[in-house]
Order: structure tokens, then C-alpha cells, then sequence
């Protein structure tokens, strides 16, 4: 829990967190060697889910989304209709740009950055390594970062 906290920065996060990777480790119990320590590797899955949560929260500031810091000094808890309308124009935009995305750069960042399943998960359900997997989705998001603040 505590490396957790530490990764994250808010308890509550960080339980969420635990809660996944115990779930996950779950899931995967009958690939846990039992002659092998358990600690390393619920701190693996727990790292990968606190990795997962961090690059959500880095993919929600890059669309726009959650840019306030402290949402209870903000004005108004509504976007102006200005903002609102750039809002959608750029969702809609990086919408088209995931959809114009090749198909291995499309899955590998949709399992990831949408649907919030960790490295290893994605490139098991992929049938690749970790390492192509991380190559892959970094591909997606330079396409899109290049495709979407260039234009």
C-alpha cells in the first residue's frame, strides 16, 4: 500500500490501486510459482497498475480533461460554453485520429490508455512482448500528439 501511496500521491488512489493488482494476482494465481517469493511480484502488478493510473491521468491533461488543480477554488463548477465547444471539437478530433491510427497502434493504445488494462495484460491478449507493446502504444501516442497539436 505504501508504495502505492508513494506512486500516486492520494490514498484513495492507491487503494484502488492494491485492490486491482490483488485482483489481477487473482486472476493469475495459477501462473504464480510457488517455489518463488510472492512479494515481487504483487509489487510488479501493483507498480504496473500505479503505472496504468498515472498514464490515464497524463492522457486525461493531454485531451483537457481535469485541468483545474484545485477544483474547489474554480469559479464555477461548469466549463464556459466556449470551452465546452473546443472540448468536443478536440474529443471529436482525437476520435478521428484514433480511428485513422493503424491497427496494431490502435489496439495496443486503446487496451492501454482507454481501457485501462496493464502492459502485460495487452501484449498477452495481443500475443506480443511487453516491450513491443510499450513500442507500440508509445508509436500511438506520438501519431496523435504529432496529428492533433500540429494541425
Amino acid at each position: 500500500m505504501s508504495t502505492a501511496q508513494r506512486m500516486l500521491g492520494a490514498p484513495d488512489e492507491a487503494e484502488d490501486a492494491v485492490q486491482s493488482a490483488l485482483a489481477s494476482a487473482w486472476i493469475a494465481r495459477e501462473k504464480i510459482d510457488p517455489a518463488r517469493p510472492v512479494l515481487p511480484f504483487l509489487t510488479t502488478i501493483t507498480l504496473n497498475k500505479c503505472r496504468d493510473k498515472l498514464r490515464r491521468k497524463k492522457a486525461a491533461r493531454f485531451l483537457g480533461f481535469g485541468t483545474a488543480a484545485m477544483p474547489e477554488l474554480a469559479r464555477d463548477g461548469s466549463p464556459s460554453p466556449e470551452t465546452e465547444a473546443v472540448d468536443r471539437q478536440l474529443l471529436q478530433k482525437t476520435r478521428a485520429e484514433i480511428e485513422r491510427l493503424p491497427l496494431r497502434l490502435r489496439e495496443a493504445l486503446i487496451l492501454v490508455a482507454v481501457d485501462g488494462r496493464s502492459q502485460s495484460e495487452a501484449a498477452d491478449l495481443l500475443g506480443i512482448s511487453e516491450k513491443a507493446l510499450e513500442s507500440l502504444v508509445y508509436r500511438a501516442r506520438k501519431r496523435l500528439r504529432e496529428k492533433i497539436l500540429t494541425e
